[in-house]
């Protein structure tokens, strides 16, 4: 790629990175900000709140005002008419208008006063103690309040009176005559100018009560838009970290709340990115190193191989007995080689988790019976013994015969190359919870160091015997061993010995035959 192309990706990536930004910052206008949503909303429910409160609370003020007028109006009319007959008891018609002028004066809650002769009484009122109201010259709004008082009935109305250009609240009390018969009435008419006043205070109050709840609005929202938005922004911080590759992050929240479970799940995501980050770096050490380990253990015998065939095409050999050994070396190496290969191939095959092994009932007494022959033959240089212990004819478990077998023959082949001449391998297979089988022997013995590093690929120790290993064959036991879902262990000594127990489910004739 040259010089030019990589000036076009950079300006590419220059306004992809402008785009962005500018995407950020239209995101982020005041009317997208979190914070500005939950002020409009706070105080959206506080100036509904004032409203429907002041609404109510004015009903309910002019109701209450009226009620009072209603109340005290009633109370002095009564007190009038009540003074009235005594007048007409008394046929005090000198009194009766002064008493009129006089409550005037003394400043009564009603505007008019009224006192109306009843004229369908047998004996109205006299005309000397009436206020001189012709009742045909009084309007058709107030008829039902003194057409209720003639009969005999406390009446009240309260309507808007076109006279006055007022709500106006009228009551009409009887009054009664020396034979106890309605000869008239008593008029009370108030306007209620004094009620508009109040009401009108009342929405000044409740107008200055709505400015100062959305200022504290504001106040609490910008409080708790601070408590809500801060832990946002600072899970929002640690996201980008973790783009960033940046896995040591956390957010530092502790809270309560659901934003504290989000904080805290953002913090265990932390730890399994971490966690799989050093998963990730130490399989990129093991591709490292399987690459390594491979291209070492083939650098050797294709350099022995190219070095013979060399040797042969130029003719510096020229003997056939030493053109012969040339042969079995390259032969011998095509061999080792081909060892290795099918060991990974194996290994491969193993470590793959689709990998599924076809299991069938196997009896390791017979696998043991066909193993022993061969570790035999492999233990005669050394004239090494192998003692079997098996305390059932018939060892039933799933499993693959060939698989099982190579599991075993690796860790055999491992105690023969290790074990001392004219020394003994046992091999003890028995039933409990689980189907056991041991292998030990009475070798040199694993330092405490390896033991947990013999099952990894390519892995050797520095022993002599070791110098022909591939370093892949425990690896390949264990993952057979795992396939047919048992464990594999490994106990060591240094000069004593070292014993592989393995572990796996075993089924009885019993079951196989039900099954």
């Amino acid at each position: 790629m040259n010089e030019k192309n990589l000036d076009l990706i950079g300006k590419e990536m220059e306004v992809t990175s402008v785009d962005v930004q500018d995407k950020i910052k239209k995101k982020s206008r005041v009317y997208n900000r979190l914070f500005f949503k939950v002020y409009v909303n706070y105080a959206l429910v506080v100036l509904l709140f004032a409203l429907v409160l002041g609404a109510v609370f004015l009903q309910l003020s002019e109701k209450a005002a009226k009620n009072n007028i209603k109340q005290q109006l009633f109370s002095q009319a009564k007190a009038i008419a009540k003074r009235y007959n005594e007048f007409i008891l008394d046929e005090d018609y000198e009194k009766s208008l002064p008493y009129i002028e006089v409550l005037s004066e003394v400043g009564i809650v009603a505007d008019d006063v009224w006192v109306l002769s009843n004229p369908n009484a047998s004996i109205p009122m006299n005309s000397d103690f009436t206020t001189g109201i012709d009742l045909k010259d009084i309007s058709r709004e107030y008829q039902e309040v003194y057409l209720g008082a003639f009969a005999g009935e406390d009446t009240y109305r309260s309507r808007y009176s076109k006279i006055y250009g007022f709500d106006i609240i009228s009551v009409g009390v009887p009054v009664r005559g020396a034979n106890g018969e309605v000869c008239g009435a008593i008029l009370l008419n108030a306007k209620v100018e004094r009620q508009t006043e109040a009401i009108r205070d009342t929405k000044s109050m409740i107008f200055l009560s709505m400015v100062v709840a959305l200022i504290v609005s504001f106040i609490f929202a910008i409080l708790f838009a601070r408590q809500l938005v801060r832990p946002i922004s600072k899970m929002r911080q640690t996201a980008l970290l973790l783009a960033e590759k940046k896995y040591e992050s956390k957010t530092g929240i502790n809270r309560k709340d659901e934003i504290g479970d989000l904080a805290r799940t953002i913090d265990f995501l932390t730890d399994k990115l971490m966690e799989n980050e050093v998963i990730r770096k130490n399989l990129d050490q093991m591709r490292m190193d399987f690459f390594a380990n491979v291209s070492h253990e083939l650098r050797t015998p294709i350099t022995v191989v190219r070095a013979y065939t060399e040797s042969l095409v130029d003719g510096v050999v020229e003997e056939e007995s030493t053109k012969q050994q040339y042969y079995e070396k390259m032969l011998l190496e095509c061999k080792s080689m081909e060892r290795l290969v099918g060991d990974l191939l194996i290994l491969a095959k193993m470590q793959n988790p689709d990998f599924v092994i076809d299991k069938e009932p196997v009896n390791l007494t017979q696998v043991f019976d066909d193993i022993l022959k061969t570790v035999r033959t492999m233990g005669m240089k050394k004239r090494i013994s192998v003692c079997l212990e098996n305390d059932h004819t018939v060892q039933l478990m799933y499993g693959d015969y060939d698989r099982l077998r190579q599991m075993f023959l690796v860790i055999c082949d491992n105690a023969i190359k290790f074990s001392k001449e004219d020394s003994t391998i046992y091999i003890s297979v028995t039933r409990g919870e689980k189907l056991r089988i041991s292998i030990r022997d009475e070798g040199i013995g694993i330092d405490g160091d390896e033991l947990s590093s013999i099952f990894d690929k390519f892995y050797k120790s520095k022993l002599r015997q070791n110098a022909k290993g591939s370093g892949l064959g425990l690896a390949i036991a264990r993952q057979i061993a795992l396939k047919h879902g048992g464990t594999i262990e490994v106990f060591s000594t240094i000069s004593v010995g070292t014993e592989f127990v393995f572990s796996f489910d075993y089924i009885t004739e019993e079951e196989l035959e039900q099954r």
